[in-house]
């Protein structure tokens, strides 16, 4: 007993010493914490810029970062979300800077109106891609070689294994593993035979969907990418009887990517021939819109036979890649200008901006050409034009529309004279009337001349003037005109994002190993065992589905008197009455246990 403490204490000092190698392949399986050493810096090789470009390789390419860079550029995206962007409405952008006077230049200097445009922005979304890339490529080929590889060979104990059981067969070996193989390839198992037993192997898709999922990805990034570089969209307002030609000048604003080419526009045009809009009458969602849609005749190319459509919500007409949205709708008075002679100077639809979901609308009358004061001197005239097309009355309050329909239609007027700054050079809002280089018209009290009109009324300005004639109403609609080639892809990319992301989330890759050898009794044992990439309780139940078919073909052998002596290792009740003797996890030995 002496001797054998020496002998073990003695072996216990040689592993702790330093220059032991079993104490050096003991400190690598300890986990116990380490003693922290002083560095003194010597025989430590600093590392190379090659060295350092490949740390920061592998910390790119890690699924670590990965997930860190999805989540910046979700988080990139909620400012582009919440505050206006110059790329999709600059008049919004402008009136939040005109409001906002303190955070204006902040936003600025972080690139807040230009988000998806932004340096960071960018930054994030090419680290992304590159290290999505640096994540698939290896993995790819991984996968690759294990398509092209077998499954392993049976661990000698199978016993081990999560799931198991085992019985005896008078079938022969041979034939019980033929019948495995073939059970096993008839539920889509990939598999061969290796020695004394059957190595099988499914869930391949799992890998694969994780695969699809990363890739679909990087599809939808480039999709993105190249939707913004490539795209083009503009926006044209259309009065009823009013054309459109798909070219530059005829957008009333037009914004492109970087890299497209404007004599790619897609050559069409269309008339809206009619718009149409009906409105709930009654009940809590009163004025809310039942018909809205654009009636057009469309023609494709330069000599294309003209063609009817129908632009709705949500249902662009699609023209050779192109798609016209219709995304507003209001209300265009016809009004006739007339000077102090009695000659038309101006008649046309004047198209207002509606201010409120009743399209209580307003806007500016300009004219700028033809018109002579009574002295016949060339000046221009100005209106100011405040539109309801439903009004509620005299005396009911303010002048706000009731309803969008064109139930009741009331113009209301103020005259100026002067000059309209149309000549100085500067952009212009056709929707606003720049009165600072303008004179009021004056009534009989001295005050601004104004009046509300009704279709067929007039108001006469003063001194022999001339006068302004509501005619009637049309109807306009604003159409987004928009190309971009990177939809479809995008589009594809999710789908197949959402397919990969399901196949790696419910498939289990799982092996299934079969071994039948004959036994010191001549009888055929046969052991199945499984295991899975991960923890799954569909296991033991689909290697129970597995055993009872190959029962079938190897069936359980009739039971032998069992003889108890006193050398059974297992003991009596080692079999049950079947023969079989399932094995769960708690009853595998231990490693170590054959030392």
């Amino acid at each position: 007993m002496s001797k054998a403490n020496s002998t073990t204490t003695r072996q216990r000092e040689e592993e702790h010493e330093p220059g032991s190698a079993h104490g050096a392949a003991g400190e690598q399986l300890s986990t116990a914490p380490r003693e922290e050493r002083p560095d003194t810096g010597a025989g430590v090789p600093a590392m190379s810029v090659i060295g350092w470009v490949r740390w920061f390789w592998r910390q790119l390419t890690s699924m670590r970062v990965a997930l860190i860079l999805l989540f910046l550029l979700s988080l990139g995206a909620i400012p582009g979300s919440l505050i206006p962007q110059t790329s999709v409405d600059d008049m919004k952008v402008q009136a939040f800077k005109e409001q906002h006077t303190t955070l204006t230049p902040i936003y600025e200097a972080l690139q807040l109106f230009d988000v998806y445009s932004s340096v960071w922005f960018s930054a994030i979304y090419i680290l992304l891609f590159v290290s999505l890339i640096g994540c698939i490529v290896p993995r790819t080929g991984q996968f690759v070689g294990q398509l092209r590889s077998r499954p392993p060979g049976a661990p000698k104990r199978l016993t081990r294994l999560p799931a198991y059981t085992t019985w005896r067969t008078e079938a022969e070996p041979e034939e019980v593993r033929a019948a495995a193989l073939a059970m096993l390839r008839g539920r889509r198992f990939r598999g061969h035979e290796v020695g004394d037993a059957v190595a099988a192997e499914k869930g391949y898709l799992r890998e694969a969907g994780n695969l699809v999922f990363h890739i679909a990805l990087i599809v939808m990034l480039i999709a993105f990418a190249s939707g913004q570089l490539f795209k083009s969209e503009g926006g044209k307002l259309v009065v009823e009887g009013d054309g459109f030609s798909n070219t530059l000048t005829q957008y009333d604003d037009f914004k492109s990517g970087s890299l497209y080419d404007s004599d790619s526009l897609a050559p069409f045009s269309f008339v809206l021939d009619d718009f149409v809009g009906t409105y709930e009458k009654s009940g809590p969602q009163r004025g809310t819109p039942r018909t809205f849609e654009a009636r057009v005749t469309y023609t494709e190319g330069a000599e294309g036979a003209e063609r009817k459509g129908v632009i709705k919500v949500n249902e662009p007409l699609v023209v050779d890649g192109t798609k016209v949205y219709l995304i507003a709708h209001g209300y265009a008075p016809v009004v006739t200008v007339r000077d102090g002679k009695g000659k038309v100077v101006s008649k046309s639809a004047v198209p207002l901006l509606p201010i409120d979901n009743n399209i209580t609308s307003s806007g500016a009358i300009k004219v700028m050409d033809g018109y002579k004061d009574k002295n016949g001197k060339k000046t221009q005239l100005g209106f100011k034009a405040f539109f309801v097309p439903t009004f509620a009355g005299h005396g009911k309050g303010q002048m706000f529309s009731q309803f969008p329909a064109l139930d009741f239609p009331v113009l209301a007027l103020s005259a100026y004279q002067g000059s309209l700054g149309v000549d100085s050079g500067l952009a212009q809002n056709v929707y606003q009337l720049d009165t600072s280089k303008m004179k009021e018209f004056k009534d009989k009290d001295g005050e601004l001349l104004k009046k509300m009109l009704m279709p067929g009324e007039k108001l006469d300005l003063p001194d022999g003037a001339g006068s302004i004639t509501f005619d009637g109403v049309e109807e306009w609609a604003s159409f987004q005109i928009s190309q971009q080639p990177g939809n479809g892809w995008a589009l594809g990319g999710a789908v197949a994002a959402i397919a990969g992301l399901a196949g790696s989330l419910f498939i289990q890759r799982r092996r299934v190993w079969v071994r039948a050898v004959r036994g010191a009794d001549g009888v055929t044992v046969v052991e199945m065992a499984g295991l899975g990439r991960s923890e799954s309780a569909k296991l033991p139940e689909e290697l129970g589905d597995l055993s009872a078919a190959l029962v079938t073909t190897a069936p359980v052998a009739p039971e032998k008197p069992a003889v108890s002596t006193s050398t059974d290792a297992d003991g009596p009740d080692a079999t049950n009455e079947a023969g079989s003797r399932p094995v769960q996890p708690a009853e595998a030995p231990a490693e170590g246990a054959e030392k």
